[in-house]
């Protein structure tokens, strides 16, 4: 009998585990943005109009928000552990290693990092960014088949977590589209000229106009950016919408009753956000210049994501109130 207790426990032990290279990556990208914050003070250089270490510090917040979301997620796996251990593992090496190496090694030399084919160097780098972030794509698409299917979590989280990881590889894949040559990159590709750059993150105008503190989104025209930041940060935002509903379920019962029918709603209400502003860069409109089109867009979605979240509520308050008359 004791044997066996002491294999449960093992087992609990085992399965609450945490992936150790994404924890070890998340605490070395929060180093990294502490020294990134060190320069944006200590290091004048700018480039674009902004901070050389403006952009190693965002991916470093970026980068440790996503190691350590997966490597929650994979500690509540009961399932494939072994898999998913190996998956996180070439997911490190194989994607967010290289592309953060790239990024603050161009940072430090003061040139960009993106989209820059001035020299055969840049032009390397890049194109080892592009490799790792394909492979970051699949990686991550891979992670999410193997936890959709995972049985420890309650049914709100099993919901949350592959909803959250599908909306973020829809915000990773906005990353391609910036790769694509503007069109006064593809008249110079035409007539036999070597651009410096190929692809920008603007829409309606060049990269490096006004932007916004801190975010350096563009402020006169779209931004690609918006969207792969909002869509790719889904992993960590719809899982936390569960745990927030399941804490104030404990105080609001009906909450409770309606939360995976909430996470759902919540999930295809951000999606939505995603595509408008995404919608919205594509025209060429800055974030902070919305029209009434963008306007009209948002309060229509407003209005469908309130309207159902009600719906959920109401039903699950009937269903308490004829369970318990």
């Amino acid at each position: 009998m004791s044997t066996q207790l002491l294999r449960q426990e093992h087992q609990h032990t085992t399965t609450t585990t945490w992936h150790g290279p994404l924890g070890y990556c998340a605490a070395a990208m929060a180093l990294l943005a502490t020294v990134s914050a060190l320069g944006l003070v200590i290091d004048e250089r700018t480039l674009l109009g902004q901070s050389v270490w403006l952009k190693p510090f965002k991916f470093a917040i970026s980068f440790g928000l996503y190691a350590g979301t997966l490597a929650w997620m994979i500690s509540q796996a009961g399932r494939w552990r072994r898999t998913l251990w190996w998956l996180g593992t070439v997911t490190v090496v194989g994607f967010v290693v290289p592309e953060i190496s790239a990024i603050t090694f161009q940072a430090a030399r003061g040139v960009p990092s993106h989209f820059n084919f001035a020299t055969g160097l840049d032009e390397t780098v890049f194109m080892v960014m592009g490799g790792a972030a394909y492979l970051g794509w699949l990686m991550t698409f891979a992670l999410g088949v193997f936890l959709v299917a995972q049985r420890r979590v309650d049914r709100a989280m099993a919901w949350a977590i592959p909803l959250g990881l599908v909306i973020s590889l829809a915000g990773m894949s906005v990353g391609y589209l910036m790769t694509a040559p503007t069109p006064e990159q593809t008249q110079g590709l035409a007539s036999g000229l070597r651009p410096a750059t190929i692809g920008a993150h603007s829409v309606g105008g060049p990269d490096g106009g006004a932007v916004m503190p801190v975010t350096g989104w563009e402020t006169g025209a779209g931004d690609l950016r918006v969207a792969h930041f909002v869509g790719l940060h889904a992993m960590q935002v719809i899982p936390l919408i569960a745990i927030a509903l399941k804490v104030l379920g404990r105080r609001f019962p009906v909450l409770a009753g309606a939360r995976t029918a909430l996470v759902v709603i919540a999930a295809f209400g951000y999606a939505g956000i995603t595509a408008l502003v995404l919608w919205q860069a594509q025209r060429g409109q800055a974030l902070v210049q919305p029209d009434a089109l963008t306007l009209g867009g948002v309060a229509a979605l407003v209005t469908l994501v309130s309207a159902c979240a009600a719906g959920a509520i109401g039903f699950a308050s009937t269903r308490q109130q004829r369970r318990y008359p």
